[in-house]
């Protein structure tokens, strides 16, 4: 988070005083680099400018319409997995036309909603789904364009939760299956066939999953080919991992290359890809101000106002995320091996274990890398309001999501 830096012993992000964004917006605060952001889509579009192709920034990992917006105007794609996600690109300003619509348990509502504005193509993850699709789409009148996601059996070396391309996950089409389900849907009448589609995971550090994955998926379009059915498009989905601590991921220009180079004969075939991680992970801070510190015996507590509520990576992955303390004191301040706590009554509810820090009470705290799966995964466990959110950039910071209030916990419940 090259954007962060210290200046007499203050935290900066970019050019602003993170202490002062806490005194003005409170805390816990969420607060993302929109300049970041758009510089992270941008060298995926770049480098595929010799040849069509579509960058789908895949919203689960950051939703909020200002960030959504942003890449709009840049001319970004999306990948939405609901319609709640249709609606908030659409709602942001997104072409329909760019749209992939990805996710294992489509309803009927949600299939004719994307019919009907338009979206790009369905990523059908089932033969169930194709058949509900092609149904749906006979009684609008529509042509459904439709991709199959391709479950290649590859193992991504990720954490089992995030790993997304193994035979035994919920996600896509077998590999084995995949080429008698394309000849079926060769025969509906209301569908037509624009690609392949695979993601077989996410925070990948390695190129050889990828490789692997694209081998296979170049080897079914040839199977295809033969056949007579002809893909237009191949989507090789996101997952390109990002630095927390001492991760080495890959540069975005050597991933698309490699991938690019796989398809070198098939200039005519449009290359898709769906980050999410990659772009927001790094944009984005969580700000939290120290209630207590506790020292028993040799366990040493710092107890935060944000919790797994407001950040469940480490309670769910045990992901590790840099802390760093807004200001640094004196050399006075004793250091502790401190266990970072929240205020959820859960014993999982830790953001950080034994980091090395010299704080005190009311003191404020940086948790790094929080701009992916951070605000999108929070909730209100234990009625807490989920927290406000700030955008800056080098021209100014502002509020993109005002912190809820204890009535919008109720809100559209009655007694």
């Amino acid at each position: 988070m090259d954007f962060l830096n210290y200046r007499s012993g203050k935290l900066y992000a970019l050019d602003y005083p993170v202490e002062a964004l806490a005194e003005q917006y409170g805390t816990p605060l969420y607060i993302y680099n929109e300049d970041y952001i758009k510089n992270r889509w941008i060298k995926y579009d770049q480098a595929l400018n010799n040849r069509k192709h579509l960058i789908c920034y895949a919203i689960k990992a950051n939703s909020n319409l200002a960030i959504l917006h942003s890449l709009a105007k840049l001319g970004a794609g999306f990948d939405i997995v609901s319609q709640g996600e249709l609606e908030r690109v659409l709602h942001a300003g997104a072409d329909p036309k760019k749209i992939v619509f990805s996710g294992v348990a489509k309803s009927v509502t949600e299939i004719e909603r994307a019919l009907n504005v338009g979206i790009k193509c369905f990523n059908v993850e089932s033969e169930a789904e194709l058949y509900r699709i092609q149904a749906i789409a006979k009684q609008l009148n529509k042509i459904a364009p439709i991709s199959l996601r391709i479950n290649p059996d590859v193992d991504a070396k990720t954490h089992p939760y995030i790993s997304t391309g193994l035979r035994e996950n919920k996600f896509g089409i077998s590999y084995q299956l995949a080429y008698d389900v394309y000849r079926a849907a060769a025969e509906l009448s209301h569908i037509s066939i624009e690609g392949i589609d695979c993601h077989i995971g996410s925070q990948l550090t390695e190129l050889s999953p990828f490789l692997d994955s694209a081998d296979r998926i170049i080897a079914l379009f040839e199977q295809l080919k033969l056949d007579g059915i002809h893909i237009k498009h191949i989507d090789f989905g996101g997952g390109l991992g990002v630095c927390y601590k001492n991760e080495q991921p890959l540069e975005i220009v050597d991933l698309v290359n490699a991938i690019s180079e796989k398809l070198v004969n098939y200039p005519e075939v449009e290359i898709l890809f769906e980050p999410g991680r990659s772009i927001v992970a790094n944009a984005g801070l969580l700000v939290t101000k120290v209630e207590y510190t506790k020292h028993q015996d040799d366990n040493h507590f710092a107890i935060v106002d944000a919790g797994m509520n407001d950040l469940i990576r480490p309670a769910l992955y045990n992901a590790w995320m840099n802390i760093i303390p807004v200001n640094k004191h004196e050399s006075n301040e004793t250091p502790y091996s401190y266990n970072i706590v929240g205020p959820i009554c859960e014993s999982s509810d830790v953001l950080g274990k034994n980091r090395q820090l010299a704080i005190k009470q009311d003191d404020l705290l940086a948790i790094c890398g929080a701009g992916a799966y951070g605000f999108s995964m929070a909730s209100n466990y234990n009625s807490h309001p989920r927290p406000a959110e700030v955008m800056i950039n080098s021209l100014e910071h502002r509020l993109i999501r005002k912190r809820e209030t204890f009535q919008s916990l109720w809100d559209g419940e009655t007694i």
